[in-house]
């Protein structure tokens, strides 16, 4: 890999001011969050430049494969620019096939020809949101090792450093992907899920007073969230992926630090893993660290209520023909 002075890194790791070039890399078709981020990112066009959406694998019980997952995604990355009515031409964009197996057979799929294309083109950084596994952007990275100078990403994935374990699924989903970005040095604002994230809950009866009918994406959204298990009995649920366009438009909402990049560490299985939720065997992940390692940003707190309303305000702009998108 190429080496990145560490003053480079650090000044590419400071948050960013003005508008920037963005693509965003998801597992759309995983949860409800990745569609309530896509969106805030379009409804922010004074911040984002948005480039590119890319598919990003999934393995769980909503696919039948790591491969089907990414084109899942993508389908579901269609429905929601139709909803939105963004065109599609050169937005979406299919990803990896599968997960990585080594380091020699990375995946050269569209979405890892277009990042490489993009940030080998500009001098500008490129901004990378990531919002699942890391396969397409470890890819990416495998073919053109040079993109590590001229990206940022932003990943949401992993937990905490004071949670007892980081087995969170972007992370562990693609491990060897993960094990590579936190390895290779590119610059990585990382943003946890468990005991940083898991702030951004919501319940039904909220969206349906801000989301619900606030034009044909309100309704794409509301009947996205309502429609998970357990939220009909008044359970809530986190919206956890809106983080990371969050922390780019304020990141006073999600303060963070220069810190070591850590490492993470196989244990043995703690118990057995859920065959109904976890289709293959799972390891108990956590972090190990060592400080002498190049610098990332991690982000330690999320503040609820001012990206709630951040998002709100801008949906019903949207809904009311006040925030043209493109």
């Amino acid at each position: 890999m190429p080496v990145i002075p560490e003053s480079e890194r650090i000044e590419k790791l400071q948050p960013p001011s003005g508008k920037i070039n963005v693509v965003i890399d998801t597992d759309t078709y995983n949860e409800i969050d990745d569609q309530f981020a896509i969106s805030y990112a379009l409804f922010s066009p004074d911040k984002f430049n948005i480039l590119g959406c890319y598919a990003a694998p999934f393995y769980n019980t909503r696919s039948e494969s790591a491969g089907h997952g990414m084109q899942l995604s993508y389908e579901e990355i269609l429905r929601l620019f139709k909803k939105l009515e963004v065109p599609l031409e050169n937005r979406a964009f299919l990803g990896s096939a599968g997960y990585l197996e080594d380091y020699a057979h990375p995946y050269a799929s569209d979405s890892a020809s277009h990042l490489i294309n993009l940030a080998m083109s500009s001098d500008e950084p490129l901004y990378v949101i990531a919002l699942g596994a890391l396969t397409n952007i470890a890819s990416a990275i495998l073919i053109e090792p040079a993109i590590i100078k001229r990206i940022v990403v932003v990943w949401m994935g992993g937990h905490a450093f004071h949670w007892p374990d980081t087995t969170e699924f972007n992370l562990r989903g693609d491990l060897l992907a993960s094990q590579l970005i936190f390895n290779c040095g590119v610059p990585l604002v990382l943003i946890p899920a468990r005991g940083v994230t898991s702030h951004l809950s919501s319940t039904v009866v909220e969206l349906e007073r801000y989301v619900k009918g606030r034009g044909l994406i309100g309704d794409f959204l509301f009947e996205r969230f309502s429609a998970y298990e357990g939220l009909a009995e008044g359970g809530s649920k986190e919206i956890l992926d809106i983080v990371a366009i969050a922390y780019l438009i304020n990141p006073d909402w999600v303060p963070s630090y220069l810190t070591s990049s850590p490492m993470i560490a196989r244990q043995p299985p703690q118990k057995e893993p859920s065959a109904k939720r976890y289709p293959k065997e799972l390891h108990h992940l956590t972090w190990s660290f060592d400080h002498s390692r190049h610098a990332i940003r991690y982000a330690y707190f999320a503040h609820r209520d001012p990206i709630f309303r951040d998002f709100f305000a801008k949906l019903d702009c949207f809904a009311t023909g006040q925030l043209p998108i493109h």
